[in-house]
Protein backbone atom coordinates (compact mmCIF):
# COMPACT_ATOMS: atom_id res chain seq x y z
CA UNK A 1 0.00 0.00 0.00
CA UNK A 2 1.19 3.51 -0.75
CA UNK A 3 1.90 5.91 2.08
CA UNK A 4 -0.12 9.16 2.22
CA UNK A 5 0.74 12.07 4.52
CA UNK A 6 -2.05 14.36 5.74
CA UNK A 7 -1.15 17.78 7.13
CA UNK A 8 -3.40 19.02 9.92
CA UNK A 9 -6.12 17.62 12.16
CA UNK A 10 -8.72 19.82 10.46
CA UNK A 11 -12.15 18.91 9.04
CA UNK A 12 -10.55 18.30 5.66
CA UNK A 13 -7.70 16.29 7.17
CA UNK A 14 -10.14 14.12 9.11
CA UNK A 15 -12.26 13.54 5.99
CA UNK A 16 -9.29 12.43 3.89
CA UNK A 17 -7.90 10.21 6.66
CA UNK A 18 -11.23 8.40 7.05
CA UNK A 19 -11.63 8.04 3.27
CA UNK A 20 -8.15 6.55 2.87
CA UNK A 21 -8.19 4.30 5.95
CA UNK A 22 -7.75 0.72 4.78
CA UNK A 23 -6.87 1.83 1.24
CA UNK A 24 -3.45 3.30 2.03
CA UNK A 25 -0.98 3.68 4.88
CA UNK A 26 -2.24 6.95 6.32
CA UNK A 27 -0.07 9.24 8.45
CA UNK A 28 -1.57 12.45 9.86
CA UNK A 29 0.78 15.07 11.29
CA UNK A 30 -0.35 18.12 13.27
CA UNK A 31 1.97 20.95 14.32
CA UNK A 32 -0.15 22.09 17.28
CA UNK A 33 0.17 20.34 20.63
CA UNK A 34 -3.29 21.32 21.86
CA UNK A 35 -5.50 18.89 19.91
CA UNK A 36 -8.81 17.10 20.35
CA UNK A 37 -7.70 13.72 21.70
CA UNK A 38 -11.11 12.23 20.87
CA UNK A 39 -10.39 12.88 17.19
CA UNK A 40 -6.96 11.28 17.55
CA UNK A 41 -8.45 8.14 19.11
CA UNK A 42 -11.12 7.98 16.42
CA UNK A 43 -8.47 7.94 13.68
CA UNK A 44 -6.14 5.55 15.46
CA UNK A 45 -9.00 3.06 15.87
CA UNK A 46 -9.30 2.82 12.06
CA UNK A 47 -5.55 2.40 11.55
CA UNK A 48 -4.43 5.98 10.93
CA UNK A 49 -1.11 6.91 12.52
CA UNK A 50 -1.32 10.33 14.19
CA UNK A 51 1.30 12.66 15.65
CA UNK A 52 0.94 16.16 17.06
CA UNK A 53 3.25 18.82 18.47
CA UNK A 54 5.52 18.77 15.40
CA UNK A 55 6.31 17.00 12.13
CA UNK A 56 8.71 14.04 12.40
CA UNK A 57 10.92 12.60 9.67
CA UNK A 58 9.32 9.20 10.30
CA UNK A 59 5.94 10.51 9.12
CA UNK A 60 7.35 12.38 6.12
CA UNK A 61 9.76 9.79 4.71
CA UNK A 62 8.39 7.65 1.90
CA UNK A 63 5.09 9.50 1.41
CA UNK A 64 3.74 9.30 -2.14
CA UNK A 65 2.03 12.66 -1.69
CA UNK A 66 0.72 15.00 1.01
CA UNK A 67 -2.76 16.46 1.43
CA UNK A 68 -2.66 19.87 3.08
CA UNK A 69 -5.17 21.75 5.20
CA UNK A 70 -6.14 25.21 3.86
CA UNK A 71 -4.56 27.13 6.75
CA UNK A 72 -0.96 25.98 6.21
CA UNK A 73 0.94 28.58 4.15
CA UNK A 74 3.39 27.59 1.38
CA UNK A 75 6.21 29.40 3.20
CA UNK A 76 5.82 27.07 6.22
CA UNK A 77 8.66 24.79 7.27
CA UNK A 78 6.71 21.59 6.57
CA UNK A 79 6.06 22.70 2.97
CA UNK A 80 9.75 23.41 2.45
CA UNK A 81 10.71 20.01 3.84
CA UNK A 82 8.22 18.24 1.56
CA UNK A 83 9.36 20.21 -1.48
CA UNK A 84 13.01 19.37 -0.74
CA UNK A 85 12.06 15.66 -0.77
CA UNK A 86 10.02 16.02 -3.99
CA UNK A 87 6.80 14.98 -2.25
CA UNK A 88 3.81 16.47 -4.13
CA UNK A 89 1.40 18.58 -2.04
CA UNK A 90 -2.29 18.82 -2.97
CA UNK A 91 -5.38 20.35 -1.40
CA UNK A 92 -8.30 18.31 -0.11
CA UNK A 93 -10.39 19.70 -2.99
CA UNK A 94 -7.92 18.24 -5.48
CA UNK A 95 -8.03 14.91 -3.62
CA UNK A 96 -11.85 14.83 -3.68
CA UNK A 97 -11.91 15.65 -7.41
CA UNK A 98 -9.62 12.71 -8.13
CA UNK A 99 -11.99 10.36 -6.28
CA UNK A 100 -15.38 11.28 -7.73
CA UNK A 101 -17.04 11.52 -11.12
CA UNK A 102 -19.50 14.18 -9.90
CA UNK A 103 -19.05 17.51 -11.75
CA UNK A 104 -17.98 20.48 -9.63
CA UNK A 105 -19.31 24.02 -9.71
CA UNK A 106 -16.42 26.00 -8.20
CA UNK A 107 -17.00 29.42 -6.69
CA UNK A 108 -14.12 31.68 -5.74
CA UNK A 109 -13.58 35.39 -5.10
CA UNK A 110 -12.42 37.71 -2.35
CA UNK A 111 -15.94 38.41 -1.11
CA UNK A 112 -19.34 36.81 -1.70
CA UNK A 113 -18.14 33.22 -2.08
CA UNK A 114 -20.14 31.69 0.75
CA UNK A 115 -23.43 33.40 -0.05
CA UNK A 116 -23.09 32.53 -3.73
CA UNK A 117 -22.17 28.90 -2.98
CA UNK A 118 -25.14 28.46 -0.66
CA UNK A 119 -27.48 30.16 -3.16
CA UNK A 120 -26.34 28.08 -6.14
CA UNK A 121 -26.80 24.90 -4.12
CA UNK A 122 -30.25 26.08 -2.96
CA UNK A 123 -31.43 26.84 -6.51
CA UNK A 124 -30.07 23.63 -8.06
CA UNK A 125 -31.51 21.51 -5.26
CA UNK A 126 -34.98 22.15 -6.68
CA UNK A 127 -34.11 19.72 -9.48
CA UNK A 128 -30.81 18.04 -8.58
CA UNK A 129 -28.80 16.63 -5.71
CA UNK A 130 -26.33 19.52 -5.44
CA UNK A 131 -24.93 19.94 -1.90
CA UNK A 132 -22.54 22.73 -1.05
CA UNK A 133 -19.03 21.96 0.17
CA UNK A 134 -15.46 23.24 0.32
CA UNK A 135 -14.42 26.36 2.17
CA UNK A 136 -18.03 26.79 3.35
CA UNK A 137 -17.33 24.09 5.96
CA UNK A 138 -18.10 20.69 4.39
CA UNK A 139 -15.07 18.81 2.98
CA UNK A 140 -15.95 17.60 -0.55
CA UNK A 141 -14.25 14.30 0.26
CA UNK A 142 -17.27 13.52 2.47
CA UNK A 143 -19.43 13.76 -0.68
CA UNK A 144 -17.15 11.87 -3.07
CA UNK A 145 -19.44 8.83 -3.29
CA UNK A 146 -20.91 9.77 -6.69
CA UNK A 147 -24.45 9.96 -5.33
CA UNK A 148 -24.82 13.62 -6.31
CA UNK A 149 -25.53 15.42 -9.57
CA UNK A 150 -23.25 18.39 -8.77
CA UNK A 151 -20.93 19.47 -5.98
CA UNK A 152 -21.18 23.23 -5.42
CA UNK A 153 -17.79 24.01 -3.95
CA UNK A 154 -16.53 27.22 -2.37
CA UNK A 155 -12.84 27.46 -3.25
CA UNK A 156 -10.42 29.65 -1.30
CA UNK A 157 -7.21 30.88 -2.86
CA UNK A 158 -5.36 28.46 -0.56
CA UNK A 159 -7.30 25.49 -1.94
CA UNK A 160 -7.04 26.62 -5.57
CA UNK A 161 -3.28 27.05 -5.38
CA UNK A 162 -2.80 23.42 -4.36
CA UNK A 163 -4.68 21.90 -7.30
CA UNK A 164 -3.21 20.17 -10.35
CA UNK A 165 -6.03 18.45 -12.25
CA UNK A 166 -9.15 20.01 -10.64
CA UNK A 167 -11.34 20.93 -13.62
CA UNK A 168 -14.80 22.23 -12.71
CA UNK A 169 -17.84 22.15 -14.97
CA UNK A 170 -18.40 25.83 -14.06
CA UNK A 171 -15.94 28.17 -12.36
CA UNK A 172 -17.32 31.41 -10.88
CA UNK A 173 -15.13 34.37 -9.82
CA UNK A 174 -17.22 36.85 -7.83
CA UNK A 175 -14.65 39.67 -7.47
CA UNK A 176 -11.00 40.38 -6.74
CA UNK A 177 -9.67 42.74 -4.07
CA UNK A 178 -6.49 42.68 -1.94
CA UNK A 179 -6.55 40.04 0.81
CA UNK A 180 -4.36 37.19 2.14
CA UNK A 181 -1.33 39.00 0.70
CA UNK A 182 1.02 37.79 3.43
CA UNK A 183 -0.07 34.15 3.01
CA UNK A 184 0.55 34.25 -0.74
CA UNK A 185 3.57 36.55 -0.45
CA UNK A 186 2.21 39.16 -2.82
CA UNK A 187 -0.98 40.34 -4.50
CA UNK A 188 -0.11 38.87 -7.88
CA UNK A 189 0.45 35.44 -6.34
CA UNK A 190 -2.99 35.73 -4.71
CA UNK A 191 -4.51 36.42 -8.12
CA UNK A 192 -2.61 33.59 -9.81
CA UNK A 193 -3.78 31.13 -7.14
CA UNK A 194 -7.44 31.82 -7.92
CA UNK A 195 -6.78 31.96 -11.68
CA UNK A 196 -5.55 28.33 -11.73
CA UNK A 197 -9.10 26.93 -11.87
CA UNK A 198 -9.87 28.98 -15.01
CA UNK A 199 -6.84 28.36 -17.21
CA UNK A 200 -4.99 25.68 -19.18
CA UNK A 201 -5.84 22.06 -18.56
CA UNK A 202 -7.93 23.06 -15.53
CA UNK A 203 -10.13 25.42 -17.55
CA UNK A 204 -13.84 24.80 -16.88
CA UNK A 205 -16.55 24.26 -19.46
CA UNK A 206 -17.87 27.72 -18.51
CA UNK A 207 -16.18 30.67 -16.79
CA UNK A 208 -18.55 33.05 -14.98
CA UNK A 209 -16.88 36.43 -14.33
CA UNK A 210 -17.74 39.83 -12.87
CA UNK A 211 -17.88 42.38 -15.69
CA UNK A 212 -17.71 45.29 -13.24
CA UNK A 213 -14.34 44.09 -11.89
CA UNK A 214 -11.87 45.56 -14.37
CA UNK A 215 -9.12 43.06 -13.53
CA UNK A 216 -11.51 40.17 -14.15
CA UNK A 217 -12.83 41.78 -17.33
CA UNK A 218 -9.26 41.87 -18.64
CA UNK A 219 -8.58 38.34 -17.35
CA UNK A 220 -11.60 37.08 -19.33
CA UNK A 221 -9.52 37.42 -22.50
CA UNK A 222 -7.48 34.41 -21.32
CA UNK A 223 -10.56 32.26 -20.59
CA UNK A 224 -12.86 30.20 -22.78
CA UNK A 225 -16.69 30.16 -22.80
CA UNK A 226 -16.99 33.28 -20.63
CA UNK A 227 -20.38 34.38 -19.33
CA UNK A 228 -20.33 37.75 -17.61
CA UNK A 229 -22.62 38.93 -14.85
CA UNK A 230 -23.48 42.57 -14.23
CA UNK A 231 -22.80 43.44 -17.85
CA UNK A 232 -25.33 44.56 -20.48
CA UNK A 233 -26.01 41.36 -22.44
CA UNK A 234 -25.41 38.12 -20.47
CA UNK A 235 -26.88 38.67 -16.97
CA UNK A 236 -27.75 42.19 -15.92
CA UNK A 237 -30.09 44.56 -14.09
CA UNK A 238 -32.56 46.64 -16.09
CA UNK A 239 -35.77 48.33 -14.94
CA UNK A 240 -35.18 47.05 -11.38
CA UNK A 241 -35.23 43.44 -12.59
CA UNK A 242 -32.53 40.84 -13.23
CA UNK A 243 -32.38 39.51 -16.79
CA UNK A 244 -30.51 36.64 -18.41
CA UNK A 245 -29.84 36.97 -22.14
CA UNK A 246 -33.00 39.02 -22.72
CA UNK A 247 -35.27 36.96 -20.44
CA UNK A 248 -36.68 38.51 -17.29
CA UNK A 249 -35.82 36.31 -14.29
CA UNK A 250 -36.81 38.15 -11.11
CA UNK A 251 -37.69 41.60 -9.81
CA UNK A 252 -35.25 43.14 -7.35
CA UNK A 253 -38.16 43.70 -4.98
CA UNK A 254 -38.64 39.91 -4.81
CA UNK A 255 -34.99 39.26 -3.89
CA UNK A 256 -34.51 38.45 -0.19
CA UNK A 257 -30.93 39.79 -0.15
CA UNK A 258 -30.13 43.52 0.00
CA UNK A 259 -27.38 45.46 -1.73
CA UNK A 260 -25.86 45.43 -5.21
CA UNK A 261 -23.21 42.89 -4.18
CA UNK A 262 -26.01 40.48 -3.31
CA UNK A 263 -27.70 41.14 -6.65
CA UNK A 264 -24.38 40.09 -8.20
CA UNK A 265 -24.43 36.91 -6.10
CA UNK A 266 -27.96 36.24 -7.36
CA UNK A 267 -26.83 36.76 -10.96
CA UNK A 268 -24.13 34.11 -10.42
CA UNK A 269 -26.83 31.77 -9.13
CA UNK A 270 -29.04 32.44 -12.14
CA UNK A 271 -26.23 31.76 -14.62
CA UNK A 272 -25.21 28.49 -12.94
CA UNK A 273 -28.83 27.34 -12.79
CA UNK A 274 -29.43 28.18 -16.46
CA UNK A 275 -26.27 26.29 -17.48
CA UNK A 276 -27.58 23.27 -15.56
CA UNK A 277 -31.02 23.48 -17.21
CA UNK A 278 -33.18 24.74 -14.32
CA UNK A 279 -36.45 26.39 -15.42
CA UNK A 280 -36.91 30.12 -14.92
CA UNK A 281 -39.96 29.74 -12.66
CA UNK A 282 -38.00 27.34 -10.44
CA UNK A 283 -35.03 29.71 -10.30
CA UNK A 284 -37.32 32.57 -9.25
CA UNK A 285 -39.04 30.50 -6.56
CA UNK A 286 -35.74 29.25 -5.10
CA UNK A 287 -34.21 32.74 -4.98
CA UNK A 288 -37.27 34.04 -3.15
CA UNK A 289 -37.03 31.25 -0.55
CA UNK A 290 -33.30 31.69 0.08
CA UNK A 291 -31.91 33.09 3.33
CA UNK A 292 -28.43 34.54 3.62
CA UNK A 293 -25.77 32.60 5.54
CA UNK A 294 -24.94 33.89 9.00
CA UNK A 295 -22.70 36.93 9.47
CA UNK A 296 -23.04 38.18 5.88
CA UNK A 297 -25.27 41.28 5.93
CA UNK A 298 -27.65 39.12 7.95
CA UNK A 299 -30.82 40.83 9.10
CA UNK A 300 -31.07 40.15 12.84
CA UNK A 301 -34.24 41.97 13.87
CA UNK A 302 -36.32 45.13 13.74
CA UNK A 303 -36.93 46.96 17.01
CA UNK A 304 -38.61 50.34 17.57
CA UNK A 305 -38.01 51.35 13.97
CA UNK A 306 -34.35 50.25 13.96
CA UNK A 307 -33.17 47.38 11.73
CA UNK A 308 -30.04 45.52 12.88
CA UNK A 309 -27.66 43.84 10.42
CA UNK A 310 -24.81 41.47 11.30
CA UNK A 311 -22.00 41.62 8.73
CA UNK A 312 -19.24 40.27 10.96
CA UNK A 313 -17.74 38.31 8.03
CA UNK A 314 -16.54 41.68 6.67
CA UNK A 315 -12.96 41.27 7.88
CA UNK A 316 -11.42 43.74 5.41
CA UNK A 317 -12.32 47.26 4.21
CA UNK A 318 -13.41 46.05 0.77
CA UNK A 319 -16.01 43.74 2.29
CA UNK A 320 -17.30 46.53 4.52
CA UNK A 321 -17.57 48.90 1.56
CA UNK A 322 -19.93 46.42 -0.07
CA UNK A 323 -22.20 46.47 2.99
CA UNK A 324 -21.94 50.23 3.51
CA UNK A 325 -22.86 50.91 -0.13
CA UNK A 326 -26.00 48.79 0.28
CA UNK A 327 -27.73 51.59 2.20
CA UNK A 328 -28.95 54.79 0.57
CA UNK A 329 -30.95 57.70 2.02
CA UNK A 330 -31.24 56.13 5.50
CA UNK A 331 -29.65 57.00 8.85
CA UNK A 332 -27.02 54.30 9.48
CA UNK A 333 -24.94 53.80 12.64
CA UNK A 334 -21.90 51.68 11.71
CA UNK A 335 -19.96 49.60 14.26
CA UNK A 336 -16.41 49.37 12.94
CA UNK A 337 -13.07 48.04 14.16
CA UNK A 338 -11.18 45.07 15.54
CA UNK A 339 -7.70 43.78 14.81
CA UNK A 340 -6.25 46.00 12.11
CA UNK A 341 -5.03 44.41 8.86
CA UNK A 342 -3.28 47.71 8.02
CA UNK A 343 -4.83 47.89 4.56
CA UNK A 344 -5.61 51.21 2.89
CA UNK A 345 -8.76 52.85 4.26
CA UNK A 346 -9.26 55.64 1.72
CA UNK A 347 -12.04 54.03 -0.32
CA UNK A 348 -13.88 52.86 2.79
CA UNK A 349 -13.75 56.38 4.22
CA UNK A 350 -15.27 57.70 0.98
CA UNK A 351 -18.14 55.21 1.24
CA UNK A 352 -18.69 56.12 4.89
CA UNK A 353 -18.91 59.78 3.95
CA UNK A 354 -21.62 58.96 1.39
CA UNK A 355 -23.74 56.46 3.32
CA UNK A 356 -23.08 56.56 7.08
CA UNK A 357 -24.23 59.12 9.65
CA UNK A 358 -22.36 57.80 12.73
CA UNK A 359 -19.37 55.50 13.19
CA UNK A 360 -18.87 53.65 16.48
CA UNK A 361 -15.30 52.39 16.83
CA UNK A 362 -14.21 49.38 18.90
CA UNK A 363 -11.05 47.31 19.18
CA UNK A 364 -7.35 47.69 18.43
CA UNK A 365 -7.87 49.55 15.15
CA UNK A 366 -9.67 52.48 16.82
CA UNK A 367 -6.87 55.03 16.67
CA UNK A 368 -5.84 54.45 13.03
CA UNK A 369 -9.44 54.26 11.86
CA UNK A 370 -10.29 57.49 13.69
CA UNK A 371 -7.27 59.26 12.18
CA UNK A 372 -8.16 58.11 8.65
CA UNK A 373 -11.84 59.01 8.98
CA UNK A 374 -11.01 62.52 10.19
CA UNK A 375 -8.36 62.94 7.50
CA UNK A 376 -11.05 62.11 4.94
CA UNK A 377 -13.54 64.60 6.37
CA UNK A 378 -15.68 62.38 8.62
CA UNK A 379 -15.77 63.28 12.30
CA UNK A 380 -19.09 61.96 13.68
CA UNK A 381 -17.19 59.27 15.58
CA UNK A 382 -17.91 57.59 18.91
CA UNK A 383 -15.38 55.32 20.62
CA UNK A 384 -16.57 52.47 22.85
CA UNK A 385 -14.73 49.77 24.81
CA UNK A 386 -17.01 46.81 24.08
CA UNK A 387 -19.46 45.54 21.48
CA UNK A 388 -22.31 45.78 23.99
CA UNK A 389 -21.57 49.43 24.81
CA UNK A 390 -21.38 50.23 21.08
CA UNK A 391 -24.79 48.62 20.49
CA UNK A 392 -26.33 50.50 23.44
CA UNK A 393 -24.94 53.81 22.19
CA UNK A 394 -26.14 53.07 18.64
CA UNK A 395 -29.67 52.40 19.92
CA UNK A 396 -29.60 55.70 21.86
CA UNK A 397 -28.95 57.49 18.56
CA UNK A 398 -32.24 56.04 17.17
CA UNK A 399 -31.00 55.48 13.58
CA UNK A 400 -32.85 53.60 10.85
CA UNK A 401 -30.11 50.95 10.71
CA UNK A 402 -27.45 49.61 13.07
CA UNK A 403 -24.82 47.85 10.96
CA UNK A 404 -21.97 45.72 12.30
CA UNK A 405 -19.43 45.57 9.45
CA UNK A 406 -16.04 45.73 11.16
CA UNK A 407 -13.51 45.83 8.26
CA UNK A 408 -11.11 44.04 10.62
CA UNK A 409 -10.15 40.65 11.94
CA UNK A 410 -11.85 39.66 15.19
CA UNK A 411 -9.01 38.24 17.25
CA UNK A 412 -8.42 41.25 19.52
CA UNK A 413 -11.76 40.72 21.32
CA UNK A 414 -13.29 37.50 19.95
CA UNK A 415 -12.34 33.94 18.99
CA UNK A 416 -13.47 34.36 15.38
CA UNK A 417 -15.71 36.48 13.16
CA UNK A 418 -18.48 33.96 13.92
CA UNK A 419 -18.06 34.53 17.65
CA UNK A 420 -18.12 38.31 17.08
CA UNK A 421 -21.32 38.04 15.05
CA UNK A 422 -22.93 35.75 17.62
CA UNK A 423 -22.17 38.23 20.42
CA UNK A 424 -23.74 41.02 18.35
CA UNK A 425 -26.85 38.98 17.58
CA UNK A 426 -27.35 37.64 21.08
CA UNK A 427 -27.11 41.11 22.63
CA UNK A 428 -29.40 42.69 20.03
CA UNK A 429 -31.98 39.91 20.50
CA UNK A 430 -31.83 40.32 24.28
CA UNK A 431 -32.95 43.96 24.11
Amino acid sequence: MEKVLILGLSKSGMACAKYLAGKARVYLTEFKSDVDLEKVRELEEIGVKVEFGGHSDEFIEGASYAITSPGIPPKSEIFQRLISKNIPIISEVEFAYKHTKTPFIAITGTNGKTTTTALVSHILSKQFKAPYCGNIGVPPTLLADDNNDYLVCEISSYQAQMTETFKPFISVWTNFTPDHIDWHQGLENYFKAKAKIFLGEQAPEFAVLNYQDLKLREFAKQCKNVIFFDDDKDCYIKDKKIWFKGEEIISLSDCPLVGHHNYQNIMCGIICAKLCGVKTEDIRERIMSFRAPEHRLEKVREMNGITFYNDSKATNPEASIVAIDSFNDVDVALILGGRDKNTDLTEMCKSINKHIKTVLLIGEATQRFEENLKKNGFDNIIKEETMEKAIDKAIDLNPDVVLLSPACASFDMFKSYEHRGDVFKEYVLSK
